[in-house]
């Protein structure tokens, strides 16, 4: 009797749209960059729960960006919603979201209204989203 080759379960990815392999992933490994703001929030949330801190470095924008940012081993995520995306233009986005997450077995639940915007890169590369910066709804 053969054996069946065992195909490995696709690994889902943290911000619970898809398999992480076609969703974050392909912007995390520079494949392909997110093709609006809710994308670009999803991808950063899922940096945030795998410690990407280099890939929340390049979607953030240099004017809003904290120069100590660092991947926080104490907080553990929990989902991610996404309660609204709007394009104000071709140049402004506003993403709002709630994320859950575990601090020292405590629940928390972050609920933001990010803005994000359609910025040029440096000579010969394509513009891209970058998170500038968003307003706290609720946290508790």
């Amino acid at each position: 009797m053969s054996k069946r080759p065992v195909r490995a379960r696709p690994e889902p990815c943290p911000c619970g749209h898809a398999e992480y392999a076609v969703c974050c992933g392909r912007f995390h490994r520079g494949e392909a960059q997110p093709p609006n703001a809710e994308a670009l929030m999803r991808s950063r949330y899922s940096a945030y729960v795998l410690g990407l801190v280099d890939w929340l470095r390049q979607t953030w924008h240099a004017s809003t960006c904290p120069p100590d940012l660092a991947a926080d081993r104490e907080t553990r995520w929990l989902g991610l919603t996404v309660k609204a995306h709007a394009q104000q233009d071709d140049t402004h986005a506003i993403v709002e979201f709630v994320a859950r997450y575990k601090v020292g077995g405590r629940a928390w639940r972050l609920h933001e209204r990010s803005r994000f915007v359609f910025a040029p890169r440096d000579a010969g590369e394509a513009p891209r989203w970058l998170y500038v910066d968003g307003d706290m709804l609720e946290q508790d």
